[in-house]
């Protein structure tokens, strides 16, 4: 069969048929532990029973009606967001891309509504990432991912992730947001320091600005909150959301308080699929889960136990890893190779895990693993190491 995708992955030569929790199952009978998660969006596993029931019953009542009705399903949804957290306000997209859009709109927009029209610059962070759209590699401001496509799309400025100083010189009267990840997924699971995120709630109080969380990669209970804002302490005006929190179905959401939202009015933006039935259902039943009682605090507890035994792993291979990164079930390994190279070698034990930036391999397993999963992705992990040493000795030798 001739391969008419455009190659824009560098695809590992493996089909999938299907997956059960924590487990996908190949084609050809193979099983793999899933520790990627499909880059932290299976928040639930495979196949959970509460999520595949819920997609099932919506999907043979209605999946798609046009936003210009009411939908019972993004109204609970909302409550339900804005319940547990700081906001007022919901709009529903159908990525993290989209999201990041539209709080960049509503950012501008609100300025504009204060009669600062001049403000519309949004300040990033560089490592940061924040969708693969015009405007999101712009506020990403990587060149691997500018490159080849034209001018960079005007309005957005970086700086050093924690550099107060760079950041207070850059700010003007132009500015009106801040855009950050208070956790830096595809950059190398780079937390922000919990004192430069203050600041940030600071200069923004202080000058007028708006500040954004991206949430995509660290919410819907991946760093053991419902959103890692939470355990910094620092709340955004606007947060955006994504991955975890359709199980696997796509969704995305941009959370804002009142304020900022408010000259978001009918016809300032809109989608034609964000917010439909189907995955309203994915997005509550997977919230079904995530709020019941102790289950957040569970995944803080797994957090702790698979940091531990991944900094294990560091200490017996010291000539392949350094260091343990990240919060909750989001975490990576710093190598002293390609991660590439690592994600290969784990793949041959049939462990899944991803790259990312800063030479690091991401831990991201399914909310839901058990200690006895986490104890055989050790044990998968352990034997990759074990060839690569030997492949960096016999190198070296």
């Amino acid at each position: 069969m001739t391969n008419k995708i455009l190659p824009t992955y560098a695809r590992t030569n493996i089909t999938f048929d299907h997956g059960d929790g924590c487990e996908l199952v190949a084609t050809n009978g193979d099983r793999y532990l899933d520790f990627g998660a499909g880059i932290a969006v299976n928040s639930l596993g495979h196949g959970h029973p509460l999520l595949v029931e819920a997609i099932q019953k919506q999907a043979s009542k209605l999946m798609h009606v046009s936003n210009l009705y009411k939908i019972e399903g993004q109204e609970r949804l909302a409550d339900r967001l804005c319940e547990n957290t700081f906001a007022d306000k919901v709009f529903f997209a159908n990525s993290g891309a989209e999201a990041n859009e539209c709080a960049v709109k509503m950012a501008r927009k609100y300025q504009s509504s204060m009669g600062n029209s001049e403000r519309y610059r949004i300040i990033t962070f560089a490592g940061g990432f924040h969708g693969r759209t015009l405007a999101m590699i712009a506020a990403g401001g990587q060149a691997k991912h500018l490159e080849g496509f034209g001018p960079k799309v005007d309005g957005f400025d970086q700086v050093p992730l924690g550099d107060s100083e760079a950041l207070k010189e850059l700010i003007s009267e132009e500015t009106a947001a801040l855009m950050i990840e208070p956790i830096q997924g595809e950059g190398g699971i780079n937390s922000a320091d919990v004192e430069f995120l203050r600041e940030l709630r600071s200069l923004c109080d202080s000058q007028g600005l708006v500040l954004i969380f991206d949430e995509v990669q660290t919410g819907v209970g991946r760093t053991g909150a419902l959103y890692s804002y939470e355990q910094f302490g620092v709340e955004p005006d606007i947060l955006t959301t994504a991955k975890g929190l359709g199980g696997g179905f796509p969704v995305g959401a941009c959370l804002a308080k009142d304020e900022v939202a408010r000259p978001m009015i009918a016809g300032s933006h809109g989608s034609t699929f964000g917010g439909n039935p189907l995955a309203m259902a994915a997005a509550n039943a997977v919230l079904d889960v995530v709020l019941e009682p102790g289950f957040l605090e569970g995944v803080r507890e797994k957090g702790l136990v698979l940091k531990q035994k991944l900094a294990s792993v560091t200490d017996q291979f010291p000539e392949v890893f350094d260091m343990v990164r990240g919060e909750g079930l989001l975490l990576g390994l710093h190598a002293k190779i390609p991660p590439q190279d690592v994600v290969a070698a784990c793949f041959d034990e049939k462990l899944l895990c991803v790259p990312a930036g800063d030479n690091v391999v991401r831990i991201l397993p399914p909310l839901i693993a058990t200690a006895k999963e986490f104890d055989q992705a050790i044990s998968a992990l352990e034997r990759a190491a074990t060839r690569l040493s030997k492949e960096i000795g016999n190198t070296t030798s």
